[in-house]
C-alpha cells in the first residue's frame, strides 16, 4: 500500500467498496500508486488499472480493456468515443466480493497484455467526424485549419469530440467561435 494513495480510501460515499477494490488488486501483485489523482496500479511501470468513483457508482478501469475478454459481460466501454479503457462498475460491496474471482483473473489477463506489448489499435483522428459548424470555419480560415492540423491527435480528438456533443447547431458554433483563439495559439481544449 502507497500511504500517498491512503487518502482516497478515506473518505466519501464508497469507502467499503473501495478497500475491497484495492485489497483484490494489490493481492495481484500490482505497484500503486497516485495518477490523475486516483490510485493507479501499474506493472513494471506500465498502468494496468484504476480505481475511480462516480456519483451513481464506483469503478475498476482497465487501461487496455479492449483487448481482455469479456468473457462474463461485466466490461464496458464508458462512451462510444473511448477506444482502449473500459470498466467494471459496482453499486454495492457484495458485488465485489461475488466478482473478486473474475476480477483477478481480468487483471492477471491484463498483466500478460501488457507482458505481450500488446497495442488497442486506434482510431486515426481522420476517423471521426468533423462537425459541420466546425469545418465551416476551417474551410473559411486557413490559419485555423493550419494551426488545427498542427495539433497532436489527442489535441485534435478533444477539440472534435466536445464541439461534437451538444445537439445544437448554435452551441456548437459557440463553442467553436469560443476556442478558435486557443487553437491559433496551439493549444489544446484543457490548456
Amino acid at each position: 500500500m502507497n500511504p500517498k494513495v491512503d487518502f482516497y480510501f478515506k473518505e466519501g460515499k464508497w469507502q467499503e467498496e473501495l478497500r475491497q477494490l484495492r485489497m483484490i488488486v494489490l493481492d495481484c501483485g500490482l505497484t500503486e500508486e497516485l495518477k490523475w489523482g486516483v490510485p493507479c496500479y501499474t506493472f513494471q511501470k506500465s498502468n494496468i488499472v484504476l480505481i475511480h468513483v462516480f456519483k451513481e457508482y464506483c469503478a475498476l478501469l482497465f487501461f487496455k480493456g479492449a483487448l481482455l475478454k469479456n468473457t462474463h459481460g461485466i466490461l464496458i466501454q464508458q462512451t462510444k468515443n473511448v477506444q482502449a479503457a473500459r470498466q467494471v462498475r459496482f453499486t454495492n460491496a457484495q458485488e465485489i466480493l461475488k466478482l473478486e474471482p473474475v476480477l483477478k483473473a481480468h487483471i492477471r489477463d491484463a498483466i500478460e497484455v501488457e507482458q505481450a506489448g500488446l497495442k488497442v489499435p486506434l482510431k486515426k483522428t481522420s476517423d471521426f467526424a468533423i462537425p459541420g459548424e466546425f469545418q465551416k470555419k476551417l474551410n473559411e480560415i486557413p490559419a485555423l485549419k493550419n494551426a488545427f492540423h498542427a495539433l497532436t491527435p489527442g489535441r485534435q480528438r478533444a477539440y472534435i469530440f466536445y464541439f461534437s456533443q451538444p445537439k445544437q447547431s448554435k452551441t456548437r458554433e459557440s463553442r467553436v467561435e469560443k476556442y478558435m483563439q486557443q487553437m491559433l495559439e496551439g493549444k489544446g481544449l484543457d490548456d
